[in-house]
């Protein structure tokens, strides 16, 4: 016992001596004051206040470059691009992060003594107005900000994507091809007119074991399996015989080069006949049915009224 307690005392002291101090976090100061006087600035494209905000040695940073040599941005080019922002984002905001605040640091080591740095936390949202992309997405930044109260370092860490939706979107690009006649296309008929039939195992023989089934009608859009769409199936049968199917327009093969997706968009007339009153109801319906290389259905969603077959 007495070892015991000697031992955990030591792994105390260990710990205590371990332990040190580096400076202080502050939730509130002068610092964060310039920070968020500076970005407001920014949000609203005035650039001389911005450059007020800056030191003269001034640099920006992307914190997810992986260029080397990145000189950043200088005190003039950063404050023009408040400009730039302003006048190419509609509803331009930059704010705090739910439940996020910024925090205040000021260390002890002698190259940091006049210096405080500042992290935030924030949201940037917008509608770039030429493209139309929404901007909506989180930004962690470090501040450096010097005895005077200037900034003069800012490192973002963002997620660019957006930022590249943005400038692809800026020129007409192609992302696959549409076909009116293909393979894929014959499936679907094929497997449409085998219900209209009554065929249902060769209907069910158009798809992938592994195939997932989503309802416009329900209220999540949760998928199902193949098993759980035949029970389905079966309770509408029961309820209703299928007297025709009737194709609307003509179904597109969209083969997509993003993604390497593949699917078929077709629209339909579904002749059903209530059993309990004979009376006929028309379902219109839309189906978008996703196919692998082998040409099989991996994925099919229906956009009907459900209130038709009340």
């Amino acid at each position: 016992m007495k070892t015991i307690i000697i031992s955990a005392m030591m792994l105390i002291a260990f710990i205590s001596t371990a332990q040190k101090k580096n400076g202080t976090i502050y939730s509130d100061h002068p610092a964060i004051t310039t920070v968020e006087a500076m970005t407001q600035a920014f949000v609203s494209g005035d650039t001389d206040k911005v450059a007020g905000y800056l030191s003269d040695d001034f640099k920006a940073y992307n914190g997810t470059s992986i260029n080397p040599n990145d000189k950043g941005q200088d005190k003039a080019a950063f404050s023009n691009s408040a400009k730039s922002w302003n006048n190419n984002l509609d509803y331009f905001s930059i704010s705090r992060s739910p439940g996020a605040y910024p925090d205040a640091l000021e260390y002890k080591d002698d190259n940091q003594k006049d210096v405080v740095w500042v992290q935030t936390w924030e949201d940037i949202k917008g509608v770039q107005n030429k493209t139309g992309v929404k901007v909506n997405q989180p930004m962690h930044r470090l501040f450096v900000v010097n005895k005077n109260n200037k900034i003069q370092t800012i490192i973002t860490y963002s997620n660019d994507n957006i930022g590249s939706e943005i400038r692809q979107s800026y020129s007409d690009r192609k992302n696959g091809t549409i076909y009116n006649h293909h393979e894929n296309i014959n499936t679907v008929r094929k497997m449409m007119y085998a219900i209209e039939f009554n065929d249902w195992d060769k209907a069910y023989s158009f798809y992938d074991k592994d195939v997932q089934f989503i309802d416009s009608s329900s209220p999540t859009m949760e998928s199902i399996s193949l098993t759980e769409q035949k029970v389905m199936d079966k309770n509408i049968l029961e309820k209703y015989d299928v007297a025709s199917i009737d194709m609307v327009g003509y179904p597109d093969y969209l083969k997509y080069e993003m993604g390497n997706l593949g699917l078929v968009q077709s629209w339909w007339n579904i002749n059903f006949i209530r059993k309990s009153d004979k009376k006929a109801i028309v379902l219109p319906i839309f189906y978008t049915t996703e196919f692998n290389d082998e040409g099989k259905i991996t994925s099919e969603t229906a956009y009907y009224n459900a209130k038709l077959l009340d």
